[in-house]
């Protein structure tokens, strides 16, 4: 496996200074055109959740859709898509968090989710995490039991996954 995920590593492609200066961006675009790397990701993401009674996958805009929706295919279960504000057509449920300098939001439609449905979060990226912590608070508000959150890649100096709850199961197939 390891052999496997090091071709997916060298398929990651760092962008200097975007999408602002200091800032060195991991373009997952090179593995995503390569279907033997992109199926590696899905089935190490697969092989840990596949014995956790997942029954949908969150997955948050825009490229944890790509992931997310892929995986629910994968594994036989439902998606649901975390988007930003004002995108989805239905009554919503809405998480604001903080960013380094301001705020966002994302949501879902209400009724996305069962009380007690396990759920898995799926992005391709953890950085600051407040994003994620946003995700698992709209499953959770909606009565879901998140059973963890998933990711392509962790920027590990960033410390993102400090922030997710406790007990949490906060998995990442690649870490930088």
């Amino acid at each position: 496996m390891e052999d496997r995920l090091d071709r997916v590593r060298s398929l990651i492609r760092d962008v200097p200074d975007f999408p602002k200066p200091g800032i060195l961006f991991k373009d997952i675009t090179p593995m995503l055109g390569d279907a033997a790397a992109f199926a590696v990701v899905l089935d190490v993401l697969a092989e840990r959740y596949a014995s956790q009674g997942v029954k949908k996958i969150l997955g948050v805009e825009a490229r944890g859709f790509i992931f997310g929706a892929a995986l629910a295919v994968r594994m036989g279960v439902g998606f649901v898509p975390a988007r930003k504000p004002a995108k989805l057509p239905w009554r919503t449920d809405r998480v604001t968090y903080a960013l380094e300098y301001g705020s966002d939001s994302i949501e879902i439609h209400k009724g996305s989710f069962a009380p007690g449905e396990r759920v898995l979060v799926v992005d391709d990226v953890i950085a600051t995490g407040g994003t994620a912590v946003a995700a698992v608070e709209l499953a959770r508000l909606q009565g879901a039991e998140v059973v963890g959150a998933a990711f392509v890649i962790e920027l590990s100096f960033l410390d993102g996954r400090a922030k997710l709850p406790p007990g949490l199961d906060v998995f990442s197939v690649l870490r930088f």
